[in-house]
């Protein structure tokens, strides 16, 4: 294989030759790289060393960067200011008040220059332009605030983006260490740890392999796990998924040069040339047969897209490829969660469409009556005739009009839930919450029921062996190596030394007088950690027996629920040793060392006397009970517990390897329950919410430790069941599991032991389908191993853990732990229940100016044929200060009172009746003040009657500044909503409103004192600027008079946004991701217009933008930000969207990636965790078979 021209001297291969190399599976790869000399040649060319690594020097590492490339996949420049500028101006409301004012402005232009003297006649002529200039900036101002909020919020999740992709760690051996780095620092030559649960950063070939099975559907398409080894298939690819098994493997390719970057960057290229040429997609010839595309009918039939491709991919276990087809899936498996709206989400769509209704009706109703008005007086009573400048009167009324229904639809809202979910989500990660899509975090303040794991989370996870049973003697402290007979303390030893996965260490700690440090995982640092408190050294062994001498490893999976190691034995033969959960391991054993380390036979009797004598003890004390066992295979004379071998036994045949075991030792490990749980878990029952424990320990550990935690309490009724009586009670006599059979369990159900992750995806899918309450249960699951998964997606949010969890289970979730803590759940609740009620605020405070400004206008323009609130007036209340209330109201930091509440529910209103109370409590106070100023102020306040006029007066001027001041302090009102009279409890808590507050009241006076002709304000005096805070101090006063009046006796038709929330889901469209061409065809023309004027509405609060760009933060590496454009651009190839305007290039890439690609799957993109189907059968899942730490048994 020849070397790259320009290659630096050390290094023997290029990166072509590589790249090559790393396209070819299966037997072929493996010869293949035999003919270039093996793995061990590979390594040498690539000037790394199989057992020390690379030696990690600043100058090495960057040649080989500047050579291979650098483990990054360059994100898509983000949107710059003015396409953010262009996005906000799309809105249709401001277009037409755009078009409005300039019509305005060129017919004022046409009066003043044609119309001969008439113009001097009326002195308001020459200032005729300003209303529609000030528009046009008052546009220009929302423009740039919109932009500018835009900006900031893709910087910052990016940023968050950024860190998230930093704390992605990988094993690397370097300097012949192990250590943990970003993997954006690796490179080719670096030798890398994998094991189960690892999301794989690079491409690479395998050195050494212990049972390795690997998810590639992210890259084939094929759900079968392939197994992976040195000798039938040793390519493993970045993007896959270790689903079982571990091994170690030398870095080839990275970044853009890896199989997974390499689709990315081509369909990268694809995106861009799709959106060149979407302004010629009329032109676009049809699709030729061969282009993996789904038809619309497929899609219509219920089938899921799934890209086929004729060229045959790598043999699979001695089987060829099924032949690709596509296969239909029906649409009830395929689960979206990702697209479902939120409870929040769904009853803002549902206010949006109340809110669209009224405002369109009042807006059209109010220009009908100024044109009614205005043409009978002018053309009937006083019998003019037509003048070019009555159009521009027209044109006014139809701006007032515009301007009646912008302030109707609160436009504010978006702004307020993407600021007050961002500013939670940067407060929840301080509370080590790391949240990946943003609308779980107000999920959670609905949660009415927790499953949580047990170790880790509701323990500390530093485990320790605090008893032990050994030669038929109970030892409640470790015992020294000399203590035990020399060949049973020996092979104890090496069992547990050679039979923990050698990434599990015990580490001396930083500084002395701490404990030691505990790397990997913490049951097998508990075994480790015990060999050392015997006084050996568990490396030394290590160090004697590297893994390459290995002859077999079961690794541990929630199936086995044990790891067995096969090592050659001095002397020959082979020996063989296993540790998992006691029960388990004891049923496999026909010996036991007795009393002085003789050899006893182990009979049933015997066995069900240990479990009752020592087990069951320990594991009633909280203790994680672990089993160890060995087996000898010899080719000579047989002892009586070994088994005679004269060639290699068949290693194939589990079952048989693995019994007739001789059990060495018992041992009882400690994992305290963490201090701050049961306070926790006591929060959380208090705020109506349900935690259960799913565990797969065993069912007295499992007691102990949910009876110290607070889960369970003497008294209650509860349920606490192992997972086989849990199946038997739910399944029918066919094993099928019936929905009304989990109803009698689940809701007494407090603790599930010794259960397997299906009974965990089973249990959760049970709870929430379940129609036992009027309310659907809203359910949080935690969990940290790769089959967790389907549990995590199938839970309304999902948590993994950020120290124990696998990157699989991680990219499952919605919001990681990254301290694996139960009490940080509760920091969720606490956040998500104030996102709600910071929004629900802001509603209160937003909908009171809305109801106010929409009936002055209104009742304005019938009584005094003007609305007293002039269009940019109304702009500024509505589309300024709203956004600075929004940003006040949604920053409000939560109290521990939230947590005294049971959950809103699914169908509680949005608005409830102690807020509608408020707000038409207030709405009456400012309208009667607002009318009273209108019709009667000039002789109350003795000014002159500016109705008559109009130039800028007195009169009107109070009228506004009376309105503004109300509603600033109404904004003190709103910051309590369930009827608490302190309305200034914790205001000083909060800096951001009292800025916020200050500025708006500044920024008025302004506008007052120095707006003029623009603003259509005269400038007031001291007096009357006391009249206008008396009025506004006044909303204080009667908020508390409003507060007085009796919630209960109010009728229940005056909350908003009761029902359920999705059944008004389906009637808006999603924005441009989820927009559906078809339901727009079904809705009336009526619900269109008005559908499309609440642009900002659909895009940012039911999910386009906001979806879009907040809501998918990525775990891994690989989902950058490019990574969602192309994936997406992907789909979108293949969507009824793009089916008859297919872009060839997508084709050309399909095709180049034709051996690689038989779908793309979700794995290894943002949309990952919204798309995954998982809500899988039985047998499937079983297949998902991998470490899960909460079913750790060893």
């Amino acid at each position: 294989m020849a070397s790259d021209e320009g290659l630096p001297s050390q290094f023997g291969i290029g990166l072509g030759d590589l790249r090559d190399l790393m396209e070819i599976r299966g037997i072929e790869a493996q010869e293949k790289v035999a003919e270039v000399g093996g793995t061990q040649e590979i390594c040498r060319r690539l000037a790394s060393s199989p057992i020390n690594g690379l030696t990690g020097s600043k100058a090495d590492l960057e040649l080989r960067r500047q050579v291979y490339g650098a483990n990054v996949i360059p994100p898509k420049p983000p949107k710059t200011f003015l396409m953010l500028m262009w996005e906000a101006i799309q809105d249709v409301t401001l277009i037409i008040l755009q078009v409005a004012a300039l019509v305005s402005l060129i017919l004022w232009l046409v009066t003043k220059y044609s119309s001969g003297d008439d113009h001097d006649e009326e002195d308001d002529e020459e200032h005729g332009w300003i209303d529609s200039v000030a528009i046009l900036v008052s546009v220009v101002v929302v423009v740039l605030v919109t932009a500018f909020n835009d900006y900031t919020k893709e910087r910052q999740f990016r940023g968050l983006q950024s860190r998230i992709e930093g704390e992605h760690n990988f094993c690397v051996i370097r300097g012949g260490e192990v250590r943990q780095i970003p993997v954006s620092e690796i490179v080719v030559g670096d030798i890398c740890q994998i094991k189960y649960g690892d999301l794989l950063p690079a491409d690479g070939i395998l050195l050494q392999s212990n049972d390795l099975k690997i998810d590639e559907s992210s890259l084939t398409g094929e759900s079968d796990h392939v197994k992976k080894s040195e000798n039938t298939d040793p390519m493993v690819l970045s993007g896959t998924h270790v689903m079982e098994g571990s091994g170690k493997i030398v870095v080839t390719a990275v970044g853009i040069n890896s199989q997974s970057g390499i689709i990315f960057a081509l369909l990268g290229a694809a995106a861009e040339e799709t959106e060149k040429e979407k302004p010629k997609k009329n032109k676009v010839e049809p699709v030729k047969p061969e282009t993996p595309r789904v038809m619309k009918r497929d899609e219509e039939a219920g089938m899921r897209p799934v890209i086929s491709n004729s060229h045959q991919t790598a043999v699979r276990d001695g089987r060829p490829p099924p032949i690709p087809e596509e296969a239909p899936i029906p649409k009830e498996k395929v689960e979206d969660k990702g697209h479902e709206k939120s409870v929040l989400q769904a009853k803002l769509t549902k206010l949006a469409i109340q809110i669209g209704y009224a405002g369109t009706a009042i807006a059209v109703l109010t220009v009908v009556i100024m044109f009614v008005r205005f043409s009978v007086l002018t053309y009937v009573i006083d019998g003019k005739e037509w003048h070019i400048k009555d159009a521009q009167k027209f044109v006014t009324f139809i701006i007032t009009g515009i301007t009646v229904l912008v302030v109707a639809v609160p436009e504010g809202l978006p702004l307020a839930v993407t600021l007050s979910l961002a500013y939670s989500v940067k407060k929840m990660m301080k509370d080590n919450n790391l949240v990946r899509h943003l609308d779980a975090c107000e999920t959670m303040g609905n949660a009415t029921a927790i499953c949580s794991d047990k170790t880790g989370t509701l323990t500390t996870n530093r485990m320790t062996v605090v008893q032990s049973y050994v030669c038929g003697s109970n030892r409640k402290t470790t015992p020294n190596y000399g203590d035990l007979p020399p060949h049973v303390a020996d092979v104890l030893v090496h069992a547990i030394a050679v039979n923990c996965a050698y990434t599990s260490r015990v580490l001396p700690p930083d500084n002395p007088g701490e404990l030691p440090k505990q790397v990997g995982n913490k049951t097998e640092c508990a075994l480790l950690g015990f060999i050392r408190d015997m006084g050996k050294d568990f490396g030394q062994i290590r160090d004697r027996i590297p893994e390459e001498s290995f002859t077999r490893v079961y690794t541990f999976n929630s199936v086995r629920k044990s790891m067995s190691t096969v090592i050659p034995r001095q002397g020959g033969g082979y020996r063989l040793f296993t540790k998992g959960a006691s029960e388990m391991i004891l049923k496999k054993c026909a010996y036991v060392y007795g009393k002085d380390g003789k050899i006893e036979k182990f009979p049933r009797e015997s066995q069900d006397r240990l479990v009752s004598d020592i087990i069951e003890p320990m594991a009633c004390d909280g203790l994680r009970t672990i089993a160890v066992a060995y087996k000898d295979f010899v080719p000579h004379k047989a002892e009586e517990n070994e088994v005679l071998s004269e060639g290699d036994p068949n290693w194939d045949d589990e079952d048989n390897i693995v019994k007739d075991l001789t059990c060495v030792c018992i041992v009882g490990i400690e994992d305290p329950v963490r201090p701050e749980v049961p306070d926790a878990i006591k929060k959380c029952q208090r705020a109506g919410i349900t935690v259960r424990m799913v565990t797969g320990d065993n069912v007295n550990t499992a007691r102990s430790i949910a009876q110290k935690c607070g889960i369970v309490k003497p008294g209650d009724e509860y349920l606490i069941l192992e997972g086989k009586e849990f199946n038997q009670r739910i399944r029918d006599s066919n094993g099928e599991v019936q929905q009304h059979l989990i109803d009698k369990v689940w809701p007494k159900l407090r603790v599930l032991a010794r259960s397997s992750p299906t009974d965990k995806y089973t249990l959760v899918k049970g709870i929430i389908d379940s129609k036992v309450n009027e309310n659907r249960e809203v359910v949080a699951v935690t969990g940290d191993g790769t089959n967790d998964g389907p549990a995590l997606k199938k839970a309304d949010v999902g948590f993994a853990m950020g120290i124990a969890g696998t990157d699989v289970a991680k990219e499952a979730s919605d919001i990681i732990l990254t301290d694996d803590n139960f009490s940080s759940i509760v920091k969720a609740v606490l956040w998500g229940r104030n996102v709600y009620d910071s929004i629900a605020k802001f509603l209160q405070f937003q909908l009171t100016v809305n109801v106010v400004a929409v009936i002055v206008a209104f009742i304005g323009a019938c009584a005094v044929s003007s609305s007293p609130l002039k269009a940019v007036q109304m702009l500024w209340v509505n589309l300024i200060m709203d956004t600075l209330a929004s940003l006040a109201l949604a920053t409000e930091m939560p109290t521990p009172d939230l947590l005294l509440r049971k959950p809103y529910g699914r169908t509680k209103p949005l608005i409830s009746r102690t807020m509608m109370k408020n707000i038409l409590g207030q709405a009456i106070y400012q309208l009667v003040v607002i009318f009273s100023l209108l019709f009667i102020g000039d002789k109350l306040l003795d000014i002159d009657n500016g109705t008559t006029i109009t130039e800028p007066s007195t009169h009107m001027t109070m009228i506004f500044n009376t309105f503004v001041m109300m509603t600033l302090f109404n904004e003190i009102n709103a910051r309590k909503i369930h009827g608490q009279r302190n309305v200034f409890k914790g205001i000083f808590t909060n800096p951001i409103f009292y800025v916020i507050w200050i500025l708006t009241a500044g920024l008025q006076i302004v506008i007052v004192q120095c707006g003029g002709l623009a603003f259509s304000t005269y400038p007031l005096r001291l007096e009357e600027w006391m009249w206008c805070l008396v009025f506004g101090v006044g909303a204080l006063i009667w908020g508390q008079v409003v507060t007085t009046v009796p919630t209960r006796t109010l009728p229940k038709l005056l909350s908003w946004g009761r029902g359920h929330p999705e059944q008004y889901t389906d009637v808006v469209p999603l924005g441009e991701e989820g927009y559906d061409a078809d339901a727009e065809k079904r809705r009336s023309a009526g619900q269109i217009l008005w559908i499309r004027g609440l642009t900002r509405l659909q895009t940012q609060v039911i999910g386009g933008e906001l979806q879009e760009r907040l809501i998918p933060v990525p775990y891994s590496k690989s989902s950058t930000d490019q990574a969602i454009r192309v994936v997406n651009a992907f789909r979108q190839g293949l969507d009824t969207r793009y089916g008859e305007r297919s872009n060839p290039s997508i084709a050309a890439v399909l095709q180049k990636q034709a051996s690689l690609s038989k779908r793309l799957s979700q794995t290894s993109s943002i949309e990952y965790a919204d798309n995954y189907p998982y809500e899988v059968s039985a047998p499937e899942f079983e297949r998902l078979s991998s470490r899960s730490h909460t079913e750790t048994a060893v």
